[in-house]
């Protein structure tokens, strides 16, 4: 019975927001309109291009995650790397967030390695998003403080809201609370066997972490993360070419509206159902396309939310059967010795 609730609330609880948000996205949405937009206003061509710059992000991806695990000696073949970010982004699209969790298991079992210290690695690598999210955002905002100005000017509640928010003493108690805790509990002493495995796990986490620090390659680190989030970008800016009521938006306005979408995928929701719409949707009001009123979304921006967003969850899904299938074969070949998994050096193929 425990097992049953903990699986509800981690995955059920998503796909009920997701959901939940979709319906409060189109239930008032012109559909008729919206499938007008879809037939005479998007060059589909475009989405081979986005295709193609989809799959190097996934590329550039696998490449900088191979350069952290060769940091704590785990060293499996690129293409076992490149199958498990594939992977990742397919779990995710049924269990959110278990698609990092199955990835490290996937690499550590493969490479006969500690499953935390993969873990501490996978980590890096999130952080490291997390923070580029961040710096965008920051530099992002700075950048069209005019575009939001006038949204909020025209919705002053919302801005109301957001300030209290920020004002308010016990979100910031809560916080500092809870990061305090969470350390006492990684530095105590203590006998009891839940915590010392919390506190095992958290130094594993670590030293996966602090690999960061002295891997070989460290500007090849930053170069790919610079590749990663600009083919994000670019996917974003090549899909706005296809619709023609977007494709005159500047390469900031593009921005915005990617930013605030690289925030929708920060809700817990498969493959960032609903909220990457909403996001999108915020966004593209701020340039002119459509006005953004939660009663009635613009049926422009919201087929443009729609296609681009159902693209990509199509692509996750091929890319996906794809990874499975060659972990299949992979997984056979070293059954039968054709493939020898070296854990201190490259694997041979024989």
């Amino acid at each position: 019975m425990k097992k049953v609730i903990s699986y509800l609330v981690k995955y059920g609880i998503p796909l009920v927001i997701g959901v939940g948000l979709m319906w409060f996205l189109y239930k008032n949405v012109d559909v008729a309109s919206m499938m007008d937009t879809l037939k005479t206003d998007v060059n589909y061509w475009w989405f081979a291009a986005v295709a193609v710059v989809s799959l190097l992000s996934h590329i550039f991806r696998a490449l900088r995650w191979r350069i952290q695990l060769k940091a704590i000696d785990v060293k499996p073949s690129f293409s076992a790397v490149l199958n498990s970010i594939f992977g990742t982004y397919a779990v995710n699209l049924v269990f959110p967030r278990l698609g990092e969790v199955w990835r490290c298991g996937y690499i550590a079992n493969r490479q006969k390695a500690s499953v935390t210290q993969v873990m501490g690695s996978m980590v890096a690598d999130r952080l490291t998003d997390t923070v580029t999210v961040l710096a965008l955002t920051f530099v992002t905002f700075l950048l069209a403080q005019s575009a939001f100005g006038q949204f909020f000017d025209a919705y002053p509640e919302m801005k109301q809201h957001f300030m209290d928010v920020a004002s308010d003493a016990r979100v910031w108690i809560g916080v500092i609370v809870f990061f305090a805790v969470i350390g006492w509990l990684l530095i105590m002493k203590t006998e009891n066997k839940i915590i010392k495995k919390i506190q095992l796990m958290a130094r594993n986490l670590w030293e996966g972490f602090a690999a960061i620090g002295r891997m070989e390659g460290k500007w090849w680190f930053l170069l790919l993360t610079i590749l990663i989030w600009g083919c994000y970008y670019l996917q974003l800016y090549l899909a706005c070419q296809a619709f023609t009521f977007t494709s005159d938006l500047s390469v900031l306005a593009v921005l915005v509206v990617f930013v605030l979408s690289s925030i929708g995928m920060g809700v817990p929701t498969n493959g960032g159902l609903g909220a990457w719409h909403v996001a999108t949707i915020f966004g593209l009001s701020l340039y002119g396309v459509g006005v953004f009123n939660p009663e009635h979304f613009d049926p422009r921006a919201s087929a443009f939310a729609m296609l681009v967003w159902g693209f990509q969850q199509v692509l996750i899904i091929v890319l996906g059967i794809y990874a499975f299938i060659s972990m299949a074969i992979d997984r056979r070949r070293i059954e039968s010795g054709k493939t020898v998994v070296d854990t201190t050096n490259d694997e041979i193929k024989l």
